[in-house]
């Protein structure tokens, strides 16, 4: 049974079924998830449980997203908790509109489970970031430094471009944990974004030439993890 997380997710979508998907798949995962029918009750339930995280649709009766979003960041001047919005690929005017109101990210539908969970993971460690806490991550050896985009290893500064930052930083949150190579695929290029698995083959092969063999251990035919 999946351990309890501490985070809270709170889901707003007019359908029913797209509630239950995410939901249920959530709660796999072991968060704590709440469900709005439309942007005003979102707004109503995010002063009552005050989420980490808000998925939010667009279209919705009653209130829609964007005005929800508007609502949380400019009158309840909330600004704690990560807003993304679920958009279909059709709604590319949206995004613009979602960001400009304060929303944070997006994740298009219709998504896979795996997809969603590394989306939000990766989102809910923006979020630690943006509330301060766990700056760094690592070893006394090795250490990912978020806010200044740099790692530290044994204490020298080793600046890396920004792909090979994020997948270092993500193979680094959970030491330990196979991410597979979907899942990194997913969080660190994106799921608009089409590239080979090759690709991180690529960046990992770079990342152990300037960390070191030791970090980085490939899991044959499934990912890779970080030792510290």
């Amino acid at each position: 049974m999946q351990a309890s997380k501490t985070q809270t997710i709170l889901l707003v979508d007019d359908e029913r079924d797209i509630l239950d998907f995410l939901q249920y798949n959530l709660e796999r995962e072991g968060y704590r998830v709440f469900t709005a029918s439309n942007g005003l009750e979102g707004v109503e339930m995010t002063q009552k449980i005050a989420p980490d995280l808000i998925l939010m649709d667009v279209m919705m009766p009653r209130m829609d997203g964007i005005e929800a979003c508007q609502m949380i960041r400019q009158e309840l001047q909330l600004n704690s908790p990560l807003i993304a919005f679920l958009t279909s690929r059709a709604e590319d005017y949206s995004q613009v509109a979602g960001f400009e109101a304060g929303a944070d990210d997006y994740i298009t539908k219709p998504i896979r489970p795996r997809l969603l969970i590394s989306k939000v993971e990766a989102l809910l460690r923006r979020a630690g970031r943006k509330n301060g806490a766990e700056p760094e991550n690592g070893s006394s050896s090795i250490i990912v430094n978020r806010e200044r985009f740099l790692v530290l290893l044994e204490g020298q500064e080793i600046l890396l471009p920004k792909k090979e930052f994020e997948l270092i930083e993500l193979l680094a949150s959970r030491p330990g944990k196979v991410f597979t190579r979907e899942q990194i695929l997913a969080t660190v290029w994106g799921d608009e974004t089409i590239v080979g698995e090759r690709t991180i083959d690529v960046h990992i092969r770079k990342l152990r030439e300037k960390l070191g063999e030791s970090y980085i251990r490939t899991i044959k035919g499934v990912g890779y993890t970080f030792s510290e």
